[in-house]
């Protein structure tokens, strides 16, 4: 299916430091097409941590019938904005708020993007994160930080990949640096949400509990949650952020492929009730990754 793209989609928000930038990506045929708010997350390049960062999931979800909504976050290096500005350096509030923002105001997305008038199933959103992106999505899907529930129920299932865990295992420095991070908890994350995470994943930097601490947001939230372990997977699951970018320590177009075939057969299942969830796990083969599932 054939795939139009259509950046930047400026938004104005009152009292954001900046306009709300984002892409839009969807397939150019179909009408009540689904929708997948893709959070981003840092990591060391200028520009996958925006808008511009993602295509590898983004361009395939299209072509499967979604309309992608990625919003430029205020943590993205494409906007360096000042210390001192009000919830830098991760914004983890802001971050939230920008893609519940994208669902309040899909009327002005759709003027600006006109191809899609009449074309969006609203009753069917789903949010997508990679590793701080995931804690972005996990706040939409019920997980609380600093006591604060940003949840949407707009959003009817989950995918987080490479995402936060728990705040009992963090490293000084995210403790120092990070401390909202320490308030995690994901008892209220009762929305349903695929957990992928990589098993050599370790994330030094964030955490002392190695790659487990990826899987905490399937193992500690209630309710129906699968997990996708990726065998050989790294944070950048294979290069998820883009193509051939330098920051992708385990660059593997099978595991990309496989994570994104995998998310679109279980959103498909979770928002139309099709089996495609369960025929891709019967076909995922085991050099690639493993699933777990709980009700």
């Amino acid at each position: 299916m054939t795939v139009l793209t259509v950046s930047p989609v400026v938004l104005q928000i009152p009292g954001r430091p900046v306009d709300l930038q984002l892409k839009v990506s969807a397939p150019t045929e179909g009408t009540a097409l689904p929708i997948i708010l893709l959070s981003h997350g840092q990591g060391y390049s200028n520009h996958l941590s925006s808008l511009h960062g993602y295509a590898p999931l983004a361009d395939h979800w299209a072509e499967q019938g979604f309309v992608v909504l990625q919003p430029t976050h205020l943590s993205s290096r494409t906007l360096d904005l000042p210390a001192d500005t009000p919830g830098a350096p991760l914004f983890w509030r802001s971050r939230a708020e920008d893609l519940s923002h994208l669902l309040d105001r899909l009327d002005e997305v759709v003027k600006a993007v006109p191809q899609l008038q009449g074309r969006l199933d609203t009753g069917r959103v789903a949010v997508v994160g990679h590793s701080m992106g995931g804690h972005t999505a996990s706040l939409l899907l019920g997980m609380t930080t600093e006591g604060v529930s940003l949840r949407d129920e707009r959003v009817r299932a989950g995918v987080l990949l490479a995402a936060t865990g728990g705040g009992d295992a963090l490293t000084d420095f995210v403790k120092e640096h990070y401390g909202f991070m320490a308030t995690t908890d994901f008892s209220g994350m009762t929305t349903p949400a695929l957990v992928v995470a990589g098993d050599n994943d370790g994330s030094e930097h964030l955490t002392t509990a190695g790659p487990s601490w990826h899987a905490d947001p399937y193992h500690l939230a209630p309710g129906r949650k699968a997990l996708l372990t990726l065998a050989g997977g790294e944070h950048g699951l294979g290069g998820v952020s883009g193509y051939d970018v330098a920051e992708t320590t385990d660059e593997n177009p099978q595991r990309v492929q496989a994570v994104r075939e995998l998310v679109v057969a279980y959103l498909r299942t979770e928002l139309y009730g099709m089996n495609d969830w369960q025929e891709a796990q019967d076909r995922l083969p085991a050099t690639i990754g493993s699933v777990e599932s709980k009700a």
